[in-house]
């Protein structure tokens, strides 16, 4: 969709933010939505945050999560990319269950999202304490979520229907989730 701000982008008439908004209140106790440009238009649907600004905007989605664990009062974050409108009502729950319910050494500190046969790796519930971990990841120049996913030994959540975490980057992408079923409205 090339430099076009995604999340503002209209599927059914409703930006794509707004879709994933009404999927995630019900499931959390606070929403903010991190952005870099027309912070005002976000802003009339949720609190904005900026990227951590030691890491500077426009490094990717890393640094946006890096600024919402800083900021968040709330020892877990959970987070999902603006272009996902489809995603489960129950998400949340089924990544809050699988950290509670891991028996590993070590409980995991990061719960992400697995559908179609892959990681859908900004799908994910994160602990606030991985913040030092985080920047210090960014401040040695890396971007990989997948890989500091796995440095900070995260577990992989089955969530079944890959169309649910359908992520909208193309036009072709968009007119095929025009097609779709509404998505959920929780109005």
């Amino acid at each position: 969709m090339g430099e076009v701000d995604k999340g503002l982008v209209p599927l059914q008439g409703v930006p794509l933010v707004e879709h994933v908004i009404r999927i995630l209140t019900p499931q959390v106790a606070r929403l903010i939505v991190s952005a870099n440009r027309n912070a005002s238009v976000y802003a009339r649907l949720a609190p904005v945050l900026a990227d951590d600004p030691a890491h500077g905007a426009w490094q990717g989605p890393l640094a946006g999560i890096a600024a919402g664990l800083a900021g968040s009062p709330s020892p877990w974050v959970m987070v999902a990319p603006c272009d996902t409108p489809f995603l489960p009502a129950d998400l949340v729950a089924r990544l809050a269950r699988a950290l509670s319910s891991t028996s590993t050494g070590g409980a995991p500190r990061i719960a992400v999202a697995h559908a179609g046969g892959r990681r859908q790796s900004v799908c994910m519930l994160l602990s606030v304490d991985l913040l030092p971990s985080l920047r210090a990841y960014l401040d040695a120049g890396d971007r990989k979520v997948d890989l500091w996913q796995d440095r900070n030994g995260c577990v992989e959540v089955d969530c079944g229907d890959a169309a649910a975490f359908m992520n909208l980057n193309t036009a072709t992408e968009l007119a095929q989730a025009e097609t779709r079923a509404q998505p959920p409205s929780l109005t």
